[in-house]
């Protein structure tokens, strides 16, 4: 196939075979036809979603077929590799969502192509308003090592991240549990004290969950959470850059601290991909979903109510606020989490990469995406 390159606009031949890209041969910048051609560029890597176009991941009892529809909508988005994230419930309810998505995976080899890991986001987190986000107070419980590896157990080893709050007793010793076993820990939803997050990057957390949200309404000036995640070296941060979650200047900021450390997440709810209007859902309840695309609260506009952006819009928010160029955005989408979490696909556009690919157009800083192969596959177009 013919394209531009994402990085480097130069127009290139991929020849893709056996589900990877064997050769990336440049060709001629004046050659016929080489300036209308599509961009190529690594396919978006979510490591958290919820949903999307209806499909609910957190909408229990989850649906056997609910996992392999959101991995195949999510190729119209571009996104070949995703987390799906489950939050916050019963014990007895996320055992659930975990063997579902386990048989899933084990029953179509699309979804299990597609599901990179699961993404267990609570209930290990902060009690307090705000912090807790749209989480239910009543399931938030201290870290548990006998009741996550019962969650492992049912989810086949598929759990690959979980997002918690340092603050409890006895979470150094869960983190270094998780660490050793091969689980990513994430800061997030988070009370804890800035020892308290010293202690967790010590016993192994690497990651913050969308650095900047879930949080208090009103924090300490200094010191807080907030400025000791960006402080900890060792985090790599993930931003939800909508355009509604995060004002620029605290992107701007993350980035100028965090470098290539610094990731996009989409979070994106079931609603993303939906038409405008009210909804009722699982988590949040009745919610109001905009024209713009921002999510909140029916009875309180300033409260947002989950993402309904999709991680393409992300990059697009990105490169319109000048925040970042094409790149670099669409890398911290793509090549970073896949790179993070040691998957294969970070080698991104390179000879030998398996050729999970996006190609797309623009129109002034709007992305449309047109084809995305998974292993060499057109699976949209």
């Amino acid at each position: 196939m013919r394209a531009i390159h994402y990085a480097t606009g130069q127009p290139i031949e991929l020849r893709i075979e056996g589900g990877a890209i064997q050769s990336i041969d440049l060709l001629d910048p004046q050659g016929a036809g080489n300036s209308n051609l599509p961009i190529a560029a690594p396919g978006l890597v979510d490591l958290q979603i919820n949903g999307y176009a209806g499909h609910d991941i957190n909408s229990l009892p989850l649906a056997d077929d609910t996992v392999g529809n959101l991995i195949r909508a999510l190729w119209r988005e571009g996104v070949t590799s995703c987390f799906p994230t489950v939050i916050t419930n019963s014990p007895d309810a996320i055992a659930a969502a975990m063997r579902t998505i386990a048989r899933a995976c084990e029953r179509d080899a699309v979804t299990a192509r597609g599901v990179a890991g699961i993404h267990l986001e609570g209930p290990f987190i902060s009690p307090d308003d705000g912090a807790r986000g749209a989480h239910p107070r009543e399931f938030v419980r201290p870290p548990d090592w006998e009741l996550f590896k019962q969650w492992q157990e049912a989810a086949g080893g598929r759990i690959r991240i979980v997002t918690m709050s340092p603050e409890w007793p006895g979470s150094a010793d869960f983190i270094t549990r998780c660490t050793e076993g091969g689980v990513t820990v994430s800061i997030g939803h988070t009370s804890a004290t800035p020892e308290q997050i010293r202690d967790a990057v010590r016993a192994g957390a690497r990651m913050s969950t969308h650095l900047g949200n879930a949080a208090h309404l009103m924090l300490p000036r200094h010191p807080n959470y907030l400025w000791e995640q960006l402080a900890q070296d060792e985090l790599w941060s993930c931003l939800i850059a909508d355009g509604f979650h995060l004002p620029d200047q605290v992107i701007k900021v993350v980035l100028k601290v965090k470098g290539e450390r610094a990731m996009l997440v989409s979070d994106a709810v079931s609603l993303s991909g939906m038409p405008p209007g009210a909804y009722s859902t699982p988590v949040g309840g009745r919610v109001v979903l905009t024209p713009e695309g921002r999510l909140h609260l029916a009875d309180n506009e300033m409260m947002l109510a989950g993402s309904a952006q999709m991680l393409v819009r992300g990059v697009e928010h990105m490169v319109s606020s000048g925040l970042a160029g094409l790149a670099e955005a669409w890398e911290m989408a793509s090549v970073r989490p896949a790179g993070f979490m040691g998957l294969a696909v970070s080698a991104g556009l390179t000879a030998g990469a398996p050729a999970d690919l996006v190609l797309f157009h623009r129109d002034g800083n709007a992305i449309s995406v047109a084809h995305t192969y998974k292993a060499g596959e057109l699976v949209s177009s």
